[in-house]
Formats: C-alpha cells, structure tokens, sequence
C-alpha cells in the first residue's frame, strides 16, 4: 500500500510539474498583447507584399511590407535588423503588426484603427487656419491640429508648416470627416519615457547637457531632456549676475551640474557655476598679502567699495582706507562703479572667502590710476585726487622742515 501510495504522489508531483512548464510556455503567447502596444520586434522576412517578424510570442507577426520603405519607396530595414512595432490583431495565427499608420493606401478604416487603438499616424501641416493646423495625414485625409498640440512649447507656425510629424488621433468622428490630432500627445509619452530613465540615474552632483527653454529676473529654466529645472541666477557664475540676458538665451544649450531633485514636488535645480574652474582657487598662490593688483569698482554701500579682481574674486575697500586719513560720508563722495583702482591686498579669510583690500599709497600711483577722476564731494573735502595731493604737500612740508 504504502507503494502505491508513492506512486501516487509522484504521479501528481509529475502532473504539477507539467502543469507549471505548460503555464510557462504560455507565458509569452500574444494573447497578452493589447492592441496599441508597443514591443520590440526583429525582422525575420522582407517579402514583396508581407514581412514577417520575431516579436517573442507563439505565432507569426505580420506587417506590411510597405511600411519598411522610406519616402522616396526605397528599402530601409534588412533582415535581422530590430524595428518597433504596434500590435494591431490576432487572427488566423497570425499577429497582425504595424509600424505606424502612413503611406498613400492609408485610408479612414485604418485611421479609425489607430485611434481605437492609441497607434502614431504620419501627417504633415499644410497650412495655419483658425485656432490651430491643417494637417494631411494618409490617403490625403484632413485633420485638424490645434495650436497647444502641435509641441511642448509653442513655436511660430512659419517654423511649423511643411514639417512631416507624428501624431496621435485625440478625436475621431462622422465617419474620417471629423479629425482632430495632437503632435504633443507624442512628445510627452517620448517625455515619459524619458523622465523613467532618468529616475533611475539622475543623481545630485551629475552634470548633464540641458537647454534654456525660458529666462526670468531669478534664473533660467533649463530642460535636460525628460525634465525642466531651474538655474538660479546666484548659480550661473562665479561673479556677479546683474542681468540674465546679457549671459543667456533661450535655445541656448549648456551643461549644468544636478544642484537639487525633489521627484515628489516636481522641482529640480541646477548650477552652471559648479562646472566652472573656481577663481577662489587662485588665492593664496597669485592673490596673496601684499600683492598690488589691478581693480575695478563693481558696487558701492555705505561701509566701502567692493572691487572686482577678476570675475569670482572681489575685495572690500573700507570706506576708511578712502579717505587718506580724513572722515568721508559714503565711498560715491570718492569713487564710482566702474572705476579702475591700483589696490593692495592688506588681509585674506579664507573661510569667509573675503578679502579685504587698501588703495596703493603713493600719490605717482594714485595717478597712475586715476584717482582723480572720481566725482567731486559734497561733503567739503573735495576728490580723492585732492585729498592725495593735499597728503603729499603735507609730506614734503614736513621734509622741508627737518632740512
């Protein structure tokens, strides 16, 4: 008894097994194709009228051998090459597959066709009528196109009519008479795609090709390809911004560095200065204590003047070391924005990145400079030309003195 028994649980164990490799040999068979769907098949055989393909199922897929023509009716696929399809039909055994709806024998059967079943049609935009495009799709029919599908962002239709495109068939009535497209439809399933990929690989810190799509006072926004940030004006350089569009424009491509992602919130930031050289690497080696460089004035407030060494480096002038010695209000009594100024390097924080700066102190390089071109003063003590020389007589007095 106990033999049988055996016997009988090896028998059904056996039977399991079948069960679970006849389940899996079915786990690929095109029953589980949608139509619309898209896959991945390989070309097999490139007949006269039908083509065959290799699309991983239990079947022959099929598809036109017309659609692997380019425009001008020449082959444009070979045998073994790998091609995307949309599934269209079962029947008979046979997969019915089709690239995308095109060609002249297209007709409004086939079109209703690819708007039940979500599948790209060809067409191109003929001319601008109200509120959007004429488009000619297939078989010389009409559809109309609006002017928010026809990109992801607006253009000039002089840039659009002519153009062939894809689109998809948003609407579809009174028998073909009624079509409504939408070239955007398929951008942002593209967009899609785009933005899964990068999910798994976007990471802070990565630089990556973007282009400016729109400039605004605060920054730029940048699209990387799946995705738009924003390049905050304090991260497009080292030195100071003050206005955007004399640096960029849209259409402009860069290369940004991923400064922030927040896939929850949608918000994404970049930076253009972090793939730039950093000048701060400089002090210490050619900006040093002591060093007597060349400056120009960038801004004035009211406890000094910052001045510009060279775009990302710039030094504060204290409004003491202004006025040789006497008591001014405000460093506009002295200098102005733009001024050229022979400046000497009294102090560096590293830490802090600033640097704190003294004009150069004698008076032949003061003129050298042109000090003396700052405005007068209002407040009595007149220019800073005047107040070095007044500061050199005083010199030469007290030398003639000791004589």
């Amino acid at each position: 008894m106990s033999d049988e028994r055996f016997d009988d649980d090896e028998m059904n164990e056996d039977d399991e097994s079948f069960a679970e490799l006849f389940e899996a040999s079915l786990a690929g068979v095109g029953q589980q194709l949608e139509p619309g769907q898209k896959i991945t098949a390989t070309l097999l055989q490139i007949g006269a009228e039908w083509s065959f393909v290799d699309v991983g199922q239990k079947g022959e897929g099929v598809l036109s051998s017309a659609e692997l023509l380019d425009s001008e009716g020449q082959p444009q696929f070979a045998v073994g090459d790998k091609i995307s399809v949309y599934f269209l039909s079962r029947g008979g055994g046979e997969l019915r597959f089709t690239t995308k709806v095109g060609g002249s024998g297209s007709g409004t059967e086939q079109l209703e066709e690819a708007f039940q079943s979500g599948i790209p049609v060809d067409g191109r935009i003929e001319k601008e009528i109200k509120g959007g495009f004429e488009v000619k799709l297939a078989g010389n029919v009409r559809a109309f196109c609006p002017f928010s599908q026809t990109g992801l962002r607006q253009a000039e239709p002089a840039e659009l009519i002519g153009q062939s495109l894809s689109f998809r068939i948003s609407q579809f009535s009174e028998r073909g008479r009624n079509i409504v497209v939408s070239h955007r439809a398929i951008l942002d399933e593209q967009r899609e795609q785009q933005r899964v990929s990068l999910r798994e690989t976007l990471k802070e810190g990565m630089v990556v090709k973007g282009t400016v799509t729109n400039i605004r006072e605060f920054g730029a926004f940048v699209d990387i390809g799946g995705l738009e940030g924003l390049l905050p004006i304090s991260e497009i350089s080292y030195g100071r911004v003050e206005e955007i569009n004399e640096v960029l424009h849209s259409g402009q491509e860069l290369e940004v560095a991923i400064k922030k992602i927040d896939w929850e919130n949608n918000k994404f930031s970049f930076s253009l200065r972090d793939t730039l050289a950093d000048p701060w690497n400089k002090v210490g080696s050619i900006y040093q204590v002591g060093s007597k460089l060349n400056g120009k004035v960038s801004r004035l407030a009211q406890f000094g003047a910052f001045v510009t060494l060279e775009e990302g480096v710039d030094g504060l002038l204290h409004i003491s070391k202004l006025g040789q010695g006497q008591r001014i209000r405000h460093p506009q009594d002295v200098v102005k924005v733009g001024q050229n100024l022979q400046v000497v390097i009294e102090k560096i924080d590293p830490d802090e990145r600033r640097i704190s700066l003294a004009l150069a102190g004698e008076t032949d390089e003061a003129e050298e400079t042109s000090y003396s071109e700052a405005p007068e003063t209002s407040s009595g003590f007149g220019s800073l030309g005047d107040l070095l020389k007044a500061g050199q007589q005083k010199k030469e007095r007290k030398s003639k003195k000791r004589k």
